[in-house]
């Protein structure tokens, strides 16, 4: 059975997490991927940062429902939901916007889980690690290409 070490990109566009917004949008649009795995100085993978996450920077802060309880403001959502939001919507680091609880599948992940990943959590593209260190991702596209005849 192959495995994502068969079938991933092994030459990866990765960010630094001290990395510009702007920087972060420049890559995604030249290089025509959805997102990009967040990387150290050790290539340890810390996050990544997807178009979504940008898009989301865009969308109006959801103002707090609040109601009156002897004479006090109750908010009926969390604060810190919304500080999290807040500190999202005014990212300007690549840090501050990427997500930092990423799905990682190893080398040895069967395509069929990879799959099953995939639609299952709606992901267009899993990091493959090894030892936290990013050696490679899988997309769509890459388990689309297993579909065709070798040449």
């Amino acid at each position: 059975m192959r495995t994502a070490q068969d079938i991933m990109t092994a030459k990866v566009v990765t960010i630094s997490p001290e990395a510009d917004i702007t920087e972060a949008a420049r890559t995604l649009l030249e290089k025509g991927v959805n997102g990009l795995p967040v990387v150290d100085a050790d290539n340890r993978l810390v996050g990544i940062i997807c178009q979504s996450d940008l898009v989301r920077m865009q969308k109006s802060l959801p103002i707090p429902s609040l109601f009156t309880l002897l004479d006090g403001f109750v908010p009926l959502s969390s604060t810190a939901l919304l500080e999290a939001e807040v500190k999202r919507i005014a990212a300007s680091k690549v840090s501050e916007a990427m997500s930092t609880k990423v799905v990682t599948v190893s080398p040895e992940t069967t395509i069929d889980e990879i799959a099953t990943l995939m639609v299952d959590r709606k992901f267009h593209t899993l990091p493959v690690t090894r030892d936290g260190l990013l050696v490679g991702v899988v997309g769509m596209q890459d388990i689309i290409r297993t579909l065709m005849p070798k040449s």
